[in-house]
């Protein structure tokens, strides 16, 4: 060993307790502001979706979508408030009824980059992670930097039941 090289200062408990808080603050921040590039761009079939819950249609009339035929029972009719709606994490699915006996069903993924929604205020679908807001009547973002309505979900009323199309 050469007596002249410096030697390394040992890092202390408060110097590693800080450079560890740190990087674990930083790390979601740079995530959240991440390119996204990948989810902006599939406005038809939204990421994290399985084409059954999914069709990537234009309404709950629309039969379109044919991928998505397995009728995946999302939720009853009555548990859908008129002028708002629910949101369906494990489907990812958002059911609303923008009026009295109209359902329509969008991805929770929004369109900016791919965070999911998750709540509806009276505003409209809100995603937190950058503002963004969606109508409830057709998913179009109504403020914030989405790009792009919400993906449609096919869907179908039946005997007061709600599923995939």
């Amino acid at each position: 060993m050469d007596p002249e090289a410096p030697r390394p200062r040992p890092v202390n408990r408060r110097q590693a307790l800080s450079g560890l808080a740190g990087a674990g603050l930083a790390l979601p921040l740079l995530a959240a502001c991440g390119s996204g590039g990948d989810e902006s761009a599939s406005d038809s079939t939204p990421t994290g979706m399985t084409t059954s819950d999914s069709s990537g249609s234009s309404g709950s009339s629309d039969s379109s979508g044919s991928d998505g035929s397995d009728g995946t029972a999302l939720v009853s009719a009555s548990d859908v408030p008129v002028g708002s709606g629910v949101i369906l994490s494990d489907p990812g699915v958002v059911v609303t009824q923008p009026t009295e006996g109209d359902f329509k069903a969008f991805s929770v993924t929004c369109t900016h980059q791919g965070c999911p929604v998750t709540s509806i205020s009276s505003d409209g679908i809100v995603c937190p992670c950058h503002g963004s807001v969606f109508a409830i009547s057709d998913g179009a973002p109504t403020a914030g930097p989405a790009p792009s309505a919400l993906a449609s979900v096919a869907i179908d009323v039946k005997d007061g039941e709600i599923s995939t199309a």
